[in-house]
């Protein structure tokens, strides 16, 4: 299995070098978010039409990710049973993108994963068609319309939340300051239909899905989940950046599976983390969070502040059981203040606190989960980030009693290098 996923990410790096200078000659896509330095604290892509369409352009990127790991863990429980961790490298992971402009206005993206923590084996994530003109059907057809709106349609994430912008997709880490992301890690790719509408600095997001992240026309699972967005996001001078958004995601009784917080098939951060010595089964999803609602509704409210190089990303997010009769609900906090400084604010310090607390139903007690990072990062170039940091994490609560996670608690440190083009 090491094997595998190491032989996928040098054909990768091998047939990108055996191209001469493909980087030197990647073509610039419209309405396209950077896969480097320059696409931070991007969200929604904007509307500025400043790349003139001259015919079929084809983009090809990657990512690489490798952290060298340094993690020690306990629990409550007679025996301590979790895993001993020793310092060492993680397995590397890579993603293969591909980002085509298919017309003025109308762009393809396509995400594969190489290697990650879950599979071993190269697959698709998911992909989308975007269009911002509608040039390719008539020439000028509902121009004013589609001055301020975009059209998204595809296999892939949702635009629910703020802080799927700033997380770490597989090998993509060069947008997240720290090495994890967040708990409650609200990331799922599913069919959907999007509409983006952004005017004066106010925005708004409507889109529908199936809730499901595997895909098979069987009846019994015919769910569908809607969410949506409002915001406004203004650079008021060279300065001052303000932006603050609140985000809803709700989903049918109909549905049987609700990935909202468990649609990352790539595998979490922080390697063999809250594994068990008696686990019939390793998870590479742990220590991420997942509610484990059947249906539910989600609101997500996320503050951003940049002024010069300080920064602030919060997250308030309450995630609740759709079953009234069972009941039950988390509720998520986190804040992240960043300062980058150097000549192109290539260097930075920083740190998150992070928690989630709650029950799973009305009769169960509550369980909390606190998570801390401390760590900077370098710029080695736009396309080149290192970090390291500092992470402490802790489960307590009565909902945890008689489980791997009673008392629970990990730290230590995690150095990441990440590349992406």
């Amino acid at each position: 299995m090491k094997t595998s996923k190491t032989k996928h990410i040098w054909i990768l790096v091998f047939s990108l070098l055996a191209t001469g200078s493909v980087y030197a000659q990647q073509p610039s896509i419209g309405f396209f978010r950077p896969n480097d330095k320059q696409g931070l604290n991007t969200f929604e892509t904007a509307k500025d039409d400043t790349v003139k369409f001259e015919g079929l352009r084809v983009r090809i990127g990657g990512d690489f990710a490798l952290q060298f790991q340094g993690l020690s863990q306990s629990n409550d429980l007679v025996g301590d049973t979790l895993v001993d961790l020793s310092s060492n490298f993680n397995l590397p992971s890579a993603n293969l993108n591909l980002d085509v402009q298919l017309a003025d206005g109308l762009r393809m993206h396509l995400r594969n994963y190489l290697s990650s923590r879950n599979h071993n084996e190269g697959w698709v994530k998911g992909g989308y068609l975007q269009v911002d003109k509608l040039d390719f059907i008539q020439e000028g057809l509902l121009s004013g319309f589609m001055e301020i709106a975009t059209l998204k349609f595809g296999m892939d994430e949702i635009n629910y939340g703020d802080t799927h912008f700033r997380r770490s997709d597989n090998a993509r880490a060069i947008f997240n300051p720290f090495v994890g992301n967040y708990i409650m890690d609200a990331f799922t790719t599913e069919p959907f239909a999007e509409l983006t509408l952004q005017k004066s600095g106010f925005l708004g997001v409507i889109g529908v899905s199936n809730g499901r992240l595997n895909q098979e026309p069987i009846s019994g699972d015919d769910g569908i989940a809607f969410f949506a967005k409002l915001g406004y996001d203004n650079q008021v001078n060279d300065d001052l950046r303000l932006r603050l958004t609140g985000s809803i995601y709700s989903s049918s009784s109909k549905s049987t599976r609700d990935y909202l917080y468990n649609g990352d098939r790539a595998g979490a951060r922080y390697y063999s983390v809250l594994e068990g010595i008696n686990d019939s089964r390793v998870s590479a999803f742990l220590p991420r969070f997942n509610p484990g609602f059947g249906y539910q509704t989600a609101f997500q409210i996320n503050p951003f502040v940049k002024f010069q190089g300080l920064e602030f990303f919060g997250v308030l997010e309450v995630a609740n059981n759709g079953d009234d009769a069972i009941g039950g609900g988390y509720t998520q906090l986190g804040a992240e203040v960043i300062y980058r400084f150097g000549s192109s604010e290539q260097l930075y310090l920083g740190g998150r606190y992070n928690s989630v607390n709650g029950e799973s139903s009305d009769a169960t007690p509550s369980m909390d989960i606190s998570r801390l990072n401390i760590g900077g990062g370098w710029f080695m170039t736009n396309n080149v980030l290192t970090k390291i940091e500092y992470v402490t994490s802790k489960y307590d609560g009565d909902g945890f009693n008689g489980s791997k996670f009673q008392g629970a608690e990990f730290n230590g440190i995690v150095i990441e290098a990440a590349i992406s083009f």
